[in-house]
């Protein structure tokens, strides 16, 4: 018999309280080791199966595009469904899909495990932390989210190693499938202890979904990332440009749905709205960037200078350790005080460190030639993190939070995934022409022209963030 409550019969705080806060860390931390593990192991998978060059991009961009997509509905199916029923639904799927991905016989299958994990994923992320809000008082909340930072500090620093150990390792010739089956024993506690502790929190008897917006957004955004990714390979069709045209067409058509609707999934005044549209430009131009880049760097180190995953795993090691470092500095102290000058700052430092990474990019560059660029763009990227959402939500209403919040999470999915679609479709596009080095030092200038667009987007920002809004 599960021990859950409803938390409005405690009004000074959710008994399971701290039960709620460790699922829910359990899940932020399944989530970001997958997307941090599946980056490292993209050169393994392909040589696994004698994949194209495609497949590394569908790994990595069909997880992010199906997140991005499962969000702009999961919040409201949480409101109409409830809250505790979608974490466990979420968990208990994300848990069965990775165990998928790890016994997936084929690339194409191992693609369809991806996108149906990145499904799971949005149902179970978005409803984690209201629980959490519903579940401690006030005075305690900020107190609850202390150790949130280090552990997802530790979780992105440890990642790329036990990524790279788990491959090289190669336990019983499993080789990379190692690596998705660590969420399983994660997942199956986790998911435990959300049917005993998770909180019952009340249904919104007024919540309504919109079928319509919610099928145009979906099939624009599938319409835009599929071309981009597959074109090359194709040799461009001329279907491939119908396709991308008609996404655009898509998403105009979505955009007069919202304004008709009764229930729309996106609240329209968030579009009349300019500094959050500045926001949504600069979530867009950056996550893109660090994405896209992000795979390029994996395919370097593995592919054009020969490192094992486990070198390359320890070489991208000062990378997540600058991002935590940063990340805690401007939760805990810059973010506040400075405001919208710490994302300017952070754009000056990663771009600084990113242009000093294509310097070092040549043929005989080991790991100590990268660590200190790799530390500089870490850091510079993690003083963007923390302050981020708060700063782009300060422009909005109170009433206008809660959507503005989700759009931005899906946003950042979304050009995630765009990112790897574009930056590693144009990258392939010049690999044969310029070899590894001069197209990987390539990459890296339009990384840093992403990272000028985002500095030139956060004037439209507030200059300081929303309080007491954790995250």
């Amino acid at each position: 018999m599960s021990t859950a409550e409803t938390t409005r019969d405690l009004p000074v705080g959710y008994q399971h309280r701290w039960f709620v806060m460790a699922v829910v860390m359990a899940a932020d931390v399944m989530d970001l080791l997958d997307a941090t593990v599946a980056n490292l192991a993209g050169p393994s998978i392909r040589r696994s199966f004698g994949a194209g060059q495609t497949t590394l991009q569908w790994v990595l961009a069909g997880y992010t595009l199906a997140f991005a997509i499962g969000l702009i509905t999961s919040a409201r199916a949480g409101d109409l469904l409830g809250r505790r029923p979608m974490f466990i639904v979420g968990m208990a799927g994300f848990t069965l899909a990775s165990l998928a991905c790890g016994l997936a016989p084929t690339a194409e299958t191992l693609i369809l495990f991806r996108i149906l994990q990145g499904l799971f994923g949005a149902v179970m992320l978005p409803h984690g932390f209201a629980m959490v809000r519903e579940s401690f008082p006030e005075d305690e909340l900020q107190k609850a989210f202390i150790p949130f930072g280090p552990i997802m500090g530790l979780a992105a620093v440890v990642g790329p190693i036990l990524a790279g150990v788990l491959i090289d390792w190669n336990l019983w010739g499993s080789g990379w499938r190692l690596i998705f089956w660590i969420n399983v024993p994660i997942g199956l506690v986790g998911a435990f202890i959300a049917w005993r502790h998770l909180p019952r929190i009340p249904k919104n008897p007024d919540a309504r979904l919109d079928p319509l917006g919610s099928v145009l957004v979906m099939v624009a955004s599938a319409a835009l990332i599929y071309p981009l990714v597959q074109g090359r390979t194709l040799g461009w069709p001329a279907w491939t440009y119908a396709m991308i045209a008609g996404s655009l067409v898509l998403f105009l058509l979505f955009g007069i749905s919202e304004r008709r609707s009764t229930h729309p999934v996106i609240e329209p005044s968030l579009f009349a709205n300019r500094s959050f549209l500045g926001g949504l430009f600069f979530l867009g131009t950056f996550f893109v960037a660090m994405n896209g880049s992000n795979l390029i760097m994996n395919l370097f180190l593995q592919l054009g200078r020969g490192f094992t995953p486990i070198h390359a795993g320890l070489t991208m090691v000062p990378y997540a350790l600058g991002i935590a470092i940063g990340a805690a500095a401007s939760g805990a102290a810059l973010g506040p005080r400075f405001g919208r000058h710490v994302l300017h700052a952070g754009l000056v430092v990663a771009a600084i460190g990113m242009a000093w990474f294509g310097l070092a990019v040549s043929a005989h560059a080991g790991t100590w030639t990268f660590t200190p660029a790799l530390l500089v763009t870490g850091f510079g990227s993690g003083l963007i993190f923390a302050p981020l959402f708060d700063i782009i939500l300060a422009g909005l209403q109170q009433n206008e939070v809660g959507t503005g919040s989700g759009l931005l999470n899906a946003v950042q999915q979304f050009c995630g995934a765009l990112g790897v679609a574009v930056l590693g479709t144009v990258f392939f596009q010049w690999l044969p022409h310029h070899g590894w080095e001069t197209s990987t030092r390539w990459i890296a200038w339009v990384t840093v022209g992403c990272f000028a667009a985002s500095f030139l987007a956060a004037f439209l920002l507030p200059l300081k963030a929303r309080e007491n809004e954790g995250h």
